[in-house]
């Protein structure tokens, strides 16, 4: 089996602006403020995630440079996705990422970029111990990717919007 060159990919942080009009589904607006192009997945598929981290940042502005970002392949400029934290570390040291890549452009190596590049952000944040990921039991590519990277099942949850999923975990500790 010949495993091909993981894309080069960078995580860049959106604007509040554009953040707000995504969560109002206002890809149009969203783009006039936002340092890269953005597809429709980010305001269709990705709504709720958007509605949730323009909330944070009312609340919590601090929090922007940890959460969801534009996954842009370095070498074409492309937003191909979105990735990033929940938020900053909690009191226990746990960070939970996420990632979606428009599914267009699935199949090509940008989830496990973006995963690569989170791993690295959080093992370089002292604060940080433990890597969540919660991931829907029907989705096999995101299941067999974490297993990959030695996340371990720790349980179940339910969320509102999602339905069930399976909680990994990555202890920083023992690597």
């Amino acid at each position: 089996m010949t495993t091909l060159p993981l894309p080069a990919v960078e995580l860049v942080q959106l604007p509040l602006a554009a953040i707000d009009a995504l969560a109002a589904g206002d890809l149009d607006t969203a783009n006039r403020h936002s340092p890269v192009p953005l597809t429709p997945h980010f305001s269709s598929d990705r709504r709720a995630v958007w509605k949730i981290r323009s909330l944070q940042l009312a609340t919590a502005p601090d929090d922007a440079g940890w959460i969801t970002g534009a996954i842009v392949d370095s070498a074409s400029g492309q937003a191909v996705g979105c990735a990033g934290f929940h938020g900053p570390p909690d009191a226990g040291g746990m960070v939970e990422l996420g990632y979606s890549v428009d599914p267009v452009l699935r199949r090509r190596g940008y989830a496990r970029a973006a995963l690569e590049l989170m791993l690295a952000r959080a093992a370089s944040e002292p604060a940080v111990s433990t890597v969540r990921a919660t991931i829907s039991p029907d989705n096999a590519a995101s299941l067999n990717l974490v297993l990959q990277y030695g996340f371990v099942e720790t349980g179940t949850q339910w969320d509102d919007d999602d339905g069930l999923e399976i909680v990994y975990e990555l202890d920083l500790q023992l690597g």
